[in-house]
């Protein structure tokens, strides 16, 4: 059951602000990102997830995917290093976990994919930090608990995803 907290006006406020969300379960997680993904849709975007292990950066990837009507299913790409989903807005999902350089960021496609008309997810950004572009969106993802999350956004561009 998804929190009062998270209901009409008090929803946009928050996102529109994009300052600080709190999750307080992973229904509360899948709805913020789900709505943020709406607020992205036909848009260019690379998102810059921060957070250590278990932090909810997929989870968030799968609620971000739903907003950008996308039906596949979202696993993480810890092996793969990317996924690719196609959609109206196609969403690119990285795992930079074992990315250590320059050479081994250039092997995974990156900086192709970042003149893609897409959506661009990128877990374990703090790896790649000297790599990314100016015009991004950095979420940092405290974990408080098993449940609770601390989700700090900040859109570099300083825009705030009103339609």
């Amino acid at each position: 059951m998804a929190s009062t907290f998270l209901s009409g006006r008090r929803l946009r406020d928050i996102i529109d602000a994009m300052k600080k969300f709190v999750a307080n379960n992973l229904e509360d997680t899948l709805i913020l990102a789900e709505n943020i993904g709406k607020k992205l849709k036909n848009k260019k975007k690379l998102i810059a997830f921060y957070g250590g292990l278990g932090a909810g950066k997929t989870a968030f990837v799968r609620g971000l995917s739903k907003g950008l009507e996308i039906t596949s299913p979202i696993s993480s790409p810890t092996f793969s290093i990317v996924n690719v989903y196609k959609g109206q807005t196609p969403l690119i999902h990285f795992d930079m976990y074992r990315i250590t350089g320059e050479e081994d960021l250039e092997s995974t496609g990156f900086f192709d994919y970042l003149s893609e008309n897409a959506i661009i997810a990128v877990e374990w950004a703090e790896n790649i930090e000297q790599f990314l572009p100016k015009d991004r969106v950095n979420i940092k993802i405290t974990k408080e608990n098993e449940d609770k999350r601390i989700f700090e956004i900040e859109d570099l561009n300083g825009e705030n995803f009103r339609n």
